[in-house]
C-alpha cells in the first residue's frame, strides 16, 4: 500500500528578506517618481532640485506616504473621499504592510515595498512610520481638536513627522545625543508643520464637505461660530481671521524650518527652500483673498513655481537664515510628550 503524503511538507521554506521585497530597485523608483509627479506637483517641482540619490530616496519615501493617505481616506491619488465606514480597519492594514515592508518580505503594493527599499537605506524604523500612521487613526476615530496644541499634534502626526523622515533620508542622523543633529530634525518638522497649516487653511471648505474639521473648537468659540455652522456665509470674516492664524503659525514654523535648512547640503538646502517657498505662498495667497478665499481653491502655477526656485537658489547661496527671537513654541519633543500623556 502506498504510504499517503502528509498535506504539508515537514519543513517551511521562509521567503528570504530583501529590501523592497525582492523588487528591483529601478521599477520601485519609475513608479515612485509617477506617484509623486501625479499626487503632489508641487513636491514634484522641488524633489526635482536634488541630488540623484536622494531625489529618489524622497520620491520612494513620498510613495509610501501617498498610498497610506489613499488607503486611509479611500481615495486615487489624493482625490475624492471615499466611504469612510472602514476606516480603521484601513489604518490596520497600513500598519501590517508598512511592518511586512521593514521587514524585507513581500508586500505586493510597490509603494510599501518602495518604502521598505528607502528604510533599509536610510535607516527607517517602524516608530518613525508609526508617528505617521497615528495621524490616520485620529482620522478614523473622527477626531476634532480642542486647542491648538491638539492641532499642532496632527500636525506633527500627518506632516512633522513625515518632515523629520525626509531629513533622515537626506542624510540628517538621527540625533540621540548630537544635539546639532536633533536641533536639526525639530526643524525638519518645523516644515512639515508649516506645510500643514498651510493645507488646511486653503482645505478648510473641502474638509468641511467631507465632515471633517481640523480647526481647533476654542478658536471657533471665540469666534463665535455655532457648531457646524463655520462655512455659512455669515461667517466668512471670522473665518478669514482664523485662516490668518493658521497662516501666522505657518509663518512661524517656515522660519525656523530654515535654520535646519542652512545645515544640508547646498542641493538639498535649495530643493528644501524651494519648497518652503511654494507651500508658503499657498497660505499668503489664502491671507490675501480674505473672505473670497475659499471660493476657487488656491494653487501655484508653473511659472510661479519657477519664479519660487529660483529665489530659492540665491537664498540657498546666501545661505544665511534669518535669526529669530523666539523658536515655536510648539515642538516634534513636547507634542510627542503630549500624544503619551493622552
Amino acid at each position: 500500500m502506498a504510504r499517503q503524503r502528509p498535506l504539508a511538507p515537514n519543513y517551511v521554506r521562509e521567503t528570504p528578506k530583501r529590501a523592497g521585497g525582492g523588487r528591483n530597485r529601478g521599477p520601485l523608483v519609475e513608479k515612485a517618481h509617477a506617484a509623486i509627479k501625479q499626487g503632489s506637483k508641487s513636491f514634484h517641482a522641488a524633489s526635482r532640485l536634488f541630488s540623484r540619490t536622494t531625489r529618489e530616496r524622497v520620491w520612494l519615501l513620498y510613495a509610501w506616504c501617498r498610498r497610506c493617505d489613499d488607503i486611509a481616506d479611500g481615495q486615487v491619488m489624493g482625490g475624492e473621499l471615499g466611504d469612510q465606514s472602514d476606516i480603521a480597519d484601513r489604518v490596520k492594514s497600513i500598519r501590517v504592510l508598512t511592518r511586512r515592508a521593514l521587514d524585507g518580505q513581500p508586500t505586493g503594493d510597490p509603494a510599501f515595498d518602495a518604502f521598505g527599499l528607502v528604510a533599509s537605506e536610510c535607516g527607517l524604523t517602524m516608530e518613525d512610520a508609526e508617528a505617521v500612521i497615528a495621524g490616520f487613526e485620529l482620522d478614523a476615530q473622527d477626531w476634532r481638536p480642542r486647542d491648538e496644541r491638539d492641532l499642532m499634534r496632527y500636525c506633527w502626526h500627518v506632516a512633522g513627522a513625515v518632515g523629520v523622515m525626509m531629513a533622515k533620508v537626506m542624510g540628517v542622523p538621527r540625533g540621540d545625543e548630537d544635539t546639532l543633529a536633533e536641533d536639526t530634525l525639530d526643524r525638519a518638522a518645523d516644515l512639515g508643520f508649516a506645510f500643514q497649516l498651510a493645507n488646511i487653511a486653503r482645505d478648510i471648505a473641502e474638509d468641511d464637505a467631507a465632515d471633517r474639521c481640523y480647526l481647533p473648537v476654542e478658536w471657533l468659540v471665540e469666534e463665535d461660530i455655532e457648531p457646524g455652522q463655520h462655512m455659512k456665509p455669515h461667517h466668512r470674516q471670522e473665518m478669514a481671521d482664523i485662516a490668518e492664524r493658521l497662516v501666522s503659525l505657518m509663518e512661524l514654523h517656515a522660519a525656523a524650518s530654515r535654520i535646519g535648512a542652512a545645515r544640508l547640503p547646498f542641493r538639498s538646502r535649495w530643493a528644501i527652500l524651494t519648497a518652503a517657498r511654494i507651500y508658503t505662498a499657498i497660505g499668503h495667497e489664502v491671507r490675501q483673498r480674505g473672505t473670497e478665499a475659499w471660493d476657487h481653491r488656491v494653487y501655484t502655477s508653473k511659472l510661479q513655481k519657477i519664479g519660487h526656485a529660483l529665489a530659492a537658489f540665491f537664498e540657498a547661496l546666501w545661505h544665511r537664515p534669518p535669526a529669530l527671537a523666539e523658536l515655536p513654541r510648539w515642538t516634534r519633543r513636547n507634542l510627542a510628550e503630549h500624544v503619551a500623556t493622552a
